[in-house]
């Protein structure tokens, strides 16, 4: 399966005849690196890249999305090739579900009840005491499937993730790492600072996950379509940031992979340095390889492709074919 391809270094983006090049520089050599095109899912960039219409005409002739990051790891924007497998008809059952107040809140229910799944999981196997979230999951929770509109919904979502965020320093077992609260922009600590990188990440992940479908990504349900961003990526990446990325978070504070000096500080800004990023991007791949048996497909997919299936399932709930319910670990 093709691979997500992160470039942390600044250099450029070359086509030399059927063929794309990543070049930079080291102690005054020019290092060029073939990409193996049709391996490559997308291309994110961190680093200060150049790249011409000759190389973006190419990439686009493979489908590849290119997503580019801002200096501290925050999204800025897309690259995305013409979008080939298209249907008229999905476009307007998408629409359909918008606009209709009672189909819409049913599948923005469906994305945080998903989010919450993965929450109230990661603290079962983190091993928090029970009565630490019972106000999750026998107060906020219930009270998700009686809102009637998107906004009430997200009240409650935030106060969730409130009260999910407050019992991560029970979670984390390194005293080197401490969040007072969720800080979005800018962040203030490293724990802030691996939550919002990781979720600009996903979210492009998920970007890429939906422009392979039919689907289009402005047109959403629990975010609203005004958003500056790809909206139905935002819907669909709450079930995953809590899935995929909470617990690489975990993992990499808790083993001491990532430590003080993976982050540099501006300002106000706190952030991840080309060695945390690339620390962080190697876990996320782990991740995302990692597989399951299906069961409903009776086979092992990949974490990565759970992603894929997610936009599957939302097109025949769309269309009409089967009734959508969010992905939930069951393991």
């Amino acid at each position: 399966m093709a691979r997500r391809f992160y470039i942390n270094s600044n250099g450029r983006i070359k086509r030399a005849e059927n063929t794309i090049y990543f070049e930079t520089e080291k102690d005054g050599e020019v290092i060029k690196k073939p990409l193996a095109i049709n391996d490559i899912d997308s291309i994110h960039i961190f680093g200060e890249v150049d790249f011409n219409t000759k190389a973006l005409n190419y990439l686009s002739q493979f489908d590849i999305p290119v997503h580019i990051y801002n200096y501290y790891g925050f999204y800025s924007g897309s690259f995305l090739p013409r979008k080939k497998n298209i249907s008229g008809y999905l476009l307007v059952e998408q629409v359909k579900h918008h606009i209709d107040e009672g189909k819409r809140q049913y599948l923005a229910i469906s994305f945080i009840e998903g989010a919450v799944h993965h929450i109230l999981r990661n603290l079962r196997k983190n091993d928090i005491n029970p009565k630490d979230y019972e106000d999750i999951e026998k107060e906020l929770l219930p009270k998700i499937f009686k809102t009637k509109i998107p906004e009430e919904l997200m009240a409650i979502e935030g106060n969730i993730r409130d009260r999910y965020y407050q019992l991560f320093n029970k979670i984390i077992k390194n005293d080197d790492f401490f969040m007072e609260k969720r800080e979005k922009r800018p962040p203030t600590n490293p724990i802030n600072a691996l939550i919002s990188f990781g979720n600009s990440v996903m979210y492009n992940t998920v970007l890429t996950e939906i422009y392979r479908t039919q689907l289009d990504p402005t047109i959403s349900y629990l975010h609203s379509p005004q958003e500056k961003r790809f909206s139905l990526s935002l819907d669909l990446s709450e079930i995953f940031k809590t899935f995929i990325i909470d617990p690489i978070i975990f993992g990499l504070i808790n083993t001491k992979q990532i430590t003080k000096q993976d982050f540099d500080e501006n300002l106000n800004y706190v952030y991840l340095n080309e060695e945390g990023r690339k620390k962080f991007l190697k876990a996320y791949e782990e991740r995302l390889s990692k597989t399951i048996k299906h069961r409903k497909l009776k086979r092992n997919v990949s974490y990565g492709y759970l992603i894929r299936l997610e936009c599957y399932k939302l097109i025949k709930h769309l269309i009409g074919d089967e009734e959508y319910k969010p992905f939930k670990a069951w393991w």
